[in-house]
């Protein structure tokens, strides 16, 4: 029976005739009542007490065996089980090599289909930045991660109301009129999409090179810390030309 769980045929027989007695027996009764060889029964006993499928003792200078509970080793053999999964669930993931190609990615619909999903994706974090359209359009995402418990920052051109608290705001001005349209999003510092508008056409990359995916968390960072600078020092700073002038050709 425990064949089936990847015990060996000795192994079983050794516990079935354990519960089958039903009372602490020693090798010499077990070899007896199980029918395995006096030879081999205490390599048998020893595997089975290291599983913890029995129980030992002394009694009268005499070692004795009893099987764990049948109800006992049903709950064990489920906790194995799931544990041997979990185990399996992560050997599966540590083996699975990074895509690190760098894919292209175009038409609209197409790229926000990719970065809808990737955010679905996210366990740990996510790093968006967009204009006011598109970060609404995935709020509701975006918003049921950051309630799952992820870390969720969000650079937004325009203004958007939402109860996530990592929100950095650039509200256009007649002074951004060279700003252009794109998106960058980062999930987990692992993967990165960016996407722009070349041609009055959307067009977007989408990898996990590592080197790609730190480059654009910088960039993101830059965006952020760019955002808060502009607009907290911004009558100074728009009063200088030449900071202005510099300022102004940044791409957000």
């Amino acid at each position: 029976m425990l064949q089936e769980f990847g015990f060996t045929q000795y192994e079983s027989k050794v516990y079935l005739a354990l519960i089958a007695f039903d009372q602490p027996m020693d090798a010499t009764t077990i070899v007896k009542q199980s029918g395995v060889p006096r030879a081999k029964v205490y390599e048998v006993l020893r595997r089975l007490s290291e599983k913890g499928m029995i129980l030992e003792a002394t009694t009268e200078k005499k070692r004795v065996y009893s099987a764990l509970p049948v109800e006992m080793t049903i709950e064990k053999l489920k906790a194995d089980f799931e544990s041997n999964i979990e185990r399996l669930k992560a050997a599966k993931t540590r083996q699975t090599p990074k895509d690190d190609r760098v894919w292209t990615l175009k038409e609209d619909r197409s790229i926000q289909a990719s970065l809808r999903e990737m955010m679905r994706k996210a366990n740990r974090s996510i790093f968006i930045s967009g204009w006011e359209d598109d970060i609404q359009a995935n709020l509701d995402v975006l918003e049921e991660k950051y309630e799952d418990g992820l870390l969720v920052n969000i650079h937004v051109i325009g203004e958007i109301n939402t109860k996530i608290p990592g929100v950095s705001t650039l509200i256009p001005d007649t002074h951004h009129e060279a700003l252009e349209r794109s998106r960058v999003l980062i999930v987990d510092e692992e993967e990165m999409l960016f996407a722009g508008v070349e041609d009055e056409k959307w067009q977007a990359i989408q990898t996990q090179s590592g080197p790609l995916v730190k480059f654009f968390t910088e960039f993101f960072y830059h965006d952020v810390a760019l955002t808060e600078i502009t607009q907290k020092y911004k009558d100074t700073i728009m009063k200088d030309e030449e900071i202005k002038e510099v300022l102004l050709k940044l791409r957000y």
